[in-house]
């Protein structure tokens, strides 16, 4: 670790590493990653890899598509395989409400640019056979949605730092930031002090603590979300199954084995990422019921993370407007992975632009809070 940096990221996920990657790219290159722990260790490392484009909010649909295209070039430009796959996404409706959402999003998306369609009951029957689909009135289907194996990703990420000349340093806690007149002077770690006058602040769930060691108040909040995975398989599921009625997701891996998670009922806003036995016995149910074929499979472990969660459930990219370049890439509220590539590329923009220009993302910004917000209906 250097005494002083051009730029410090603050958490070493796949945001804060995105943000680093682009920076070097575009050749700012004394800039470092800061990470409490282990690569991957936080909230990327415990997703399931999921990468769609069908949202309910049109600027999520703009940054997954951008993303999307990003990914496809990911292995060519970062410079490792992670197993990225466009195996397609299968949304499915229940209810009258639910249909009638879905028809209105892919209506919006279309004219977003995104090839996506609605599939009749008969129509999912005929391409999953494997499925109940007892109650199913619709689906909405994505081919160029997919997924990825983000611990990969994260560590591909802080390998082509280190190998562009960037620092990524793990096992490092940062305890405060000084700042003098409104602009930032230094950061203060458990390893020293780093001179600098730009932050990014990509702490997932607890930027909200790294916002307030400078009075800085950034809505977010973490929230539990539970996964579990089985032995490996032969492969049958080439894409990610979401059922908002019910009430999970899931997919399977490139080594067979499935993932599968859901959201806690009545989830409590905190840092609490215990397990629940209530989880896998719930989730053993719905899954047994909707896909019959996994009654005899086993389940192997389970693990939670944390979703950092902002009001709408959209993120929150903007630079404070007390003290200079203090940027923030938070509030991801559990779609982090997929839109990393296209947010990193944004926030190295404005860093070295002072605007971003690939696209606009001006509607993230945090004043967006004080009039009336739309939520992003599409999370599970």
């Amino acid at each position: 670790m250097k005494d002083s940096y051009g730029v410090v990221i603050i958490g070493g996920g796949i945001i804060g590493s995105a943000v680093g990657f682009n920076l070097l790219k575009m050749g700012v290159k004394n800039i470092c990653v800061i990470e409490k722990s282990y690569i991957s260790s936080g909230s990327t490392g415990r997703c399931a890899g999921g990468i769609r484009q069908q949202w309910s909010s049109p600027m999520n649909v703009r940054l997954a598509m951008r993303s999307v295209e990003l990914f496809k070039k990911f292995e060519k430009d970062v410079g490792m395989d992670i197993e990225y796959k466009q195996g397609g996404y299968l949304l499915l409706a229940y209810t009258q409400e639910e249909e009638e959402d879905f028809v209105k999003n892919v209506k919006m998306q279309k004219a977003q640019g995104l090839d996506v369609e609605i599939l009749s009951k008969s129509q999912i029957k005929d391409k999953f056979g494997f499925m109940n689909l007892d109650g199913v009135r619709i689906g909405s289907w994505c081919q160029s949605d997919g997924h990825a194996n983000p611990q990969i990703a994260n560590i591909a990420y802080a390998m082509a730092i280190r190998r562009m000349g960037g620092d990524f340093i793990t096992h490092t806690k940062v305890e405060g930031i000084d700042i003098a007149n409104k602009k930032i002077i230094g950061v203060q770690t458990d390893r020293g002090y780093i001179k600098t006058d730009t932050v990014v602040n990509a702490a997932g769930f607890e930027s909200s603590k790294i916002g307030k060691m400078i009075n800085v108040d950034i809505p977010v909040h973490g929230e539990r979300h539970q996964i579990l995975v089985t032995e490996p398989v032969n492969h049958f599921l080439d894409p990610l199954v979401i059922n908002f009625n019910h009430n999970y997701y899931v997919r399977q891996t490139k080594h067979g084995s499935l993932l599968m998670g859901q959201g806690d009922a009545n989830p409590m806003p905190g840092e609490d990422l215990g397990n629940s036995i209530e989880f896998l016995e719930e989730m053993a149910q719905k899954m047994v019921k909707d896909f019959p074929i996994l009654e005899n499979v086993h389940i192997v472990r389970q693990w939670s993370g944390a979703y950092d969660m902002s009001p709408d459930a959209q993120p929150i990219i903007d630079e404070s407007r007390d003290v200079s370049k203090f940027i923030y890439a938070t509030g991801f509220s559990g779609h982090g992975f997929m839109l990393a590539p296209a947010v990193g590329e944004a926030v190295a923009e404005m860093i070295v632009h002072g605007k971003t220009i690939t696209m606009d993302i001006s509607n993230l910004k945090m004043d967006r809070f004080k009039e009336h917000i739309e939520i992003e209906k599409n999370v599970v």
